[in-house]
């Protein structure tokens, strides 16, 4: 009667583990760092977020609707933000811009997250006047 046994011999299992920790040891970097690249993507986001309101904002000026938010003086980004009704606190306005040309002119802010300020992004706003 034969007994015959299963299993991995010593050498399999030792290589096993040299080819999971050179994998760790080049997958690791990868993912560490990507906390700072989620807030510059997020503060992107944002950036086209208030863009794109504002882009909004300046068709119901042009349509002359009361919900128009008058942008023609300093702080036109902060004014646009408190009109949004939701923000992110994550985002703060860094730069702010002053409207103080003609209406369809535009100026750009400078968002920041408040986690990592060295995240930062441009949302273009158009001045209604």
């Amino acid at each position: 009667m034969k007994n015959s046994q299963r299993g991995f011999t010593l050498i399999e299992l030792v290589m096993v583990i040299v080819i999971l920790g050179v994998l760790a040891a080049v997958a690791l970097p990868k993912f560490v760092d990507l906390s700072s690249e989620a807030r510059t993507a997020a503060v992107q986001g944002a950036a086209g977020a208030l863009s794109s309101y504002s882009a909004i904002n300046y068709g119901a000026y042009q349509a002359n609707t009361a919900k128009a938010v008058r942008l023609n003086a300093a702080g036109a980004g902060a004014a646009l933000v408190a009109s949004m009704g939701t923000w992110d606190a994550k985002f703060a306005i860094a730069t702010d811009a002053s409207c103080t040309g003609a209406a369809g002119g535009t100026v750009g802010v400078t968002l920041s997250h408040t986690g990592n300020s060295a995240s930062t992004a441009v949302a273009t706003i158009i001045c209604t006047g």
